[in-house]
């Protein structure tokens, strides 16, 4: 007859400090995943953003001022000065949200290594536990009560285990997440550093064309106005001829008053000085508009400025791993590659004759007059875009 022994809880023989031992370099073999579960110092972090949020907005206002202004070789730079400023702004939030990430994760982990620490304690007393029946049991007990507090004790040790092992899946799968995320943000500043190193070669490039001279800026000014006048409307007739090409039905209608949901700072900014947006483009154009919906429906838009014109969508959304189709879906972006910017629109619905309705900015005198404002288009041939993004 197998030796009797005492199954008191608090007792751990040198058999469950082996398993113990086993237990925890098993579960070490499991590499941590970087992530966060707990709020590290979070009000300090988020008072930090709130803080640059807050100083973008100011940003906006003065960009605002200066399109009321005469159009002069000072506000020019004043312009691009007030851009790499709201530029840096949003690199700073990055960096406190990176910060902020690591921090989480970093508490995380430690939750993790605790866990696993208890888990091979868990596991040590239900294996030591287990060896013993319960016919054993009730021989060594003093009692009735003894045995079934011996009894209880087991099954708490089982629930014990299995909510350990649950909260170990719930934290790496944060974890998961939370690794994305930090992926996701040192990718945009990347992209964001190198908007702003772009924005202060283009102001150095004015200066250098203009030397300076008020009369030299205006010149150029001018004949910067025309050309890109010029390419508007050569990008209009590519997407009009897109749309003719793929029999799209009617034209493009104002649509909803609250223009999609697209924020006020951005829809009430001057279309000739626009200020740049959350993801490093310009307010009032097409792409602001799909990336402000891609924001609105994922929580999520890649910073894609410097690389942003319509017909950079699919090559970006490529390199990001977003999956790129010819078949449209509600709460897509379709793009026409034509032109020289291309264009993009948001896919608000698919209909059951195949047919899309969608939403956009930037289609010439839709919603308004002129350029820059919101309008809808119902019944579109679903050919009249080349490509369909899935974010």
């Amino acid at each position: 007859m197998k030796k009797l022994r005492s199954t008191t809880p608090v007792s751990i023989s040198s058999k469950r400090l082996f398993i113990i031992a086993v237990s925890v370099v098993a579960l070490g073999l499991i590499a941590p995943i970087q992530l966060a579960v707990t709020n590290v110092s979070a009000d300090d972090y988020d008072a930090r953003i709130r803080a640059l949020e807050q100083d973008i907005a100011r940003y906006d206002a003065a960009a605002a001022e200066l399109s009321t202004q005469a159009d002069t070789l000072q506000r020019e730079v004043s312009r691009l000065n007030n851009e790499k400023a709201t530029i840096q702004a949003q690199i700073d939030i990055s960096q406190a949200k990176l910060n902020q990430l690591n921090a989480e994760i970093k508490s995380n982990e430690e939750k993790i290594a605790k866990n696993k620490d208890s888990l091979g304690v868990i596991i040590a007393d239900l294996y030591v536990d287990d060896e013993v029946s319960p016919i054993e049991m009730l021989a060594s007990s003093k009692g009735v009560n003894e045995y079934i507090d011996k009894q209880e004790y087991r099954s708490a040790t089982r629930d014990q285990l299995t909510t350990t092992i649950d909260a170990i899946k719930t934290a790496k799968a944060e974890l998961e997440v939370q690794k994305k995320d930090v992926e996701n943000v040192i990718s945009d500043q990347e992209d964001q550093r190198n908007l702003l190193a772009s924005k202060e070669a283009e102001q150095q490039t004015l200066l250098n064309q203009t030397k300076g001279d008020e009369a030299n800026y205006r010149s150029l000014s001018a004949q910067s106005a025309e050309r890109k006048e010029q390419l508007q409307r050569e990008q209009q007739a590519a997407i009009e001829a897109a749309l003719r090409a793929a029999g799209a039905g009617g034209g493009a209608v104002a649509g909803d008053p609250n223009k999609g949901g697209y924020p006020a700072n951005l829809a009430n900014s001057n279309y000739y000085n626009p200020v740049v947006d959350p993801w490093g483009m310009y307010s009032r154009q097409c792409v602001s508009y799909t990336a402000w919906k891609v924001y609105q429906k994922n929580g999520y838009m890649p910073y894609w400025g410097g690389r942003g014109n319509a017909n950079q969508w699919p090559g970006n959304a490529r390199a990001a791993g977003i999956t790129v189709s010819s078949v449209p879906r509600a709460g897509s972006v379709g793009v026409i590659m034509a032109g020289t910017y291309g264009h993009t629109v948001w896919v608000e619905d698919v209909n059951a004759n195949g047919t899309i309705n969608i939403s956009q900015y930037n289609y010439y005198n839709a919603g308004g007059s002129g350029w820059g404002h919101y309008s809808e288009m119902y019944n579109i041939s679903p050919g009249a875009y080349d490509y369909y993004i899935y974010f």
